[in-house]
């Protein structure tokens, strides 16, 4: 079946494809995954998604490929002024389309709390100043989260577009998140087969707010699971959601391709 997907999160720039990214990018687009957006998670991971980014048109047959640029809240402790200087500059860099991922992670707590509560603040401040849409992480911090996206202005005009990447949280966060006019991106774990909970909450976001993903190369699918997750699997991701939405793969693939388009101000392939 010919569909176009677009895998909205994945760590094309972690050292994981270093060997064979070629092959893995060959096999997005035979999978039908057409655009991706590689996003980084500190500076030097932000400036490997914009080479890539900047990269692509030597690949003749290749996804496009799009970066977002931002530090997740395990290196909040060492984004400074400087840091933030630096990433301001990045993202005003052709290919950039969102800031991210950037969020809370209360489970590791790499970063203090508080700091990864202020520096989460300032990139929401830079994404709102420069007009991008930001890729949040959030872990075991719903509560938090949602404060800090209210008083950023989340839902209202002037106010950044968000997505919960990767989204593993609650029902009412769910709930409150789309209320707040957020989008919500699934992964793999849809597919894991105890988590009914998560398809369960898939079955109530309204289909112009559902991004698909793979968190690559985290959390791979079904039956790819315990092995390097790529590109190429959003396809299983897509299938699961057809599957519990009660819908087709292709309609699925064209609406999350829709809501994807529009969340990053993507143009379509052809």
């Amino acid at each position: 079946m010919q569909i176009e997907l677009v895998d909205t999160h994945s760590h094309l720039n972690d050292e994981a494809f270093a060997g064979d990214l070629e092959e893995v990018l060959r096999r997005a687009v035979a999978a039908g995954v057409l655009q991706v957006v590689v996003p980084g998670f500190d500076l030097p991971s932000s400036r490997r998604a914009l080479a890539l980014a900047g990269g692509d048109s030597g690949r003749p047959g290749g996804p496009q490929l799009f970066a977002a640029v931002g530090v997740h809240p395990h290196d909040a402790r060492n984004f400074g002024r400087e840091e933030e200087a630096e990433l301001r500059r990045l993202a005003r860099t052709p290919g950039v389309v969102a800031i991210g991922e950037v969020g809370l992670d209360f489970h590791y707590d790499y970063s203090p709390r508080p700091t990864q509560q202020e520096v989460f603040r300032r990139q929401l401040g830079l994404a709102a100043e420069l007009g991008l849409p930001v890729i949040v992480h959030s872990r075991e911090a719903e509560e938090e989260t949602l404060a800090i996206l209210e008083a950023a202005g989340v839902g209202t005009p002037g106010g950044p577009q968000v997505v919960l990447h990767c989204f593993l949280g609650s029902r009412p966060y769910a709930e409150r998140a789309l209320a707040f006019g957020c989008w919500i991106s699934l992964a793999g774990p849809i597919t894991f087969k105890k988590l009914q909970w998560l398809r369960e909450i898939a079955t109530i976001i309204p289909p112009d707010k559902l991004l698909v993903e793979t968190d690559a190369p985290y959390l791979a699918p079904e039956p790819y699971r315990g092995r390097r997750n790529e590109p190429a699997h959003v396809r299983e991701v897509a299938a699961k959601l057809a599957e519990v939405r009660g819908l087709s793969l292709a309609e699925v693939a064209a609406s999350t391709t829709a809501a994807a388009r529009s969340f990053f101000r993507l143009s379509g392939t052809g």
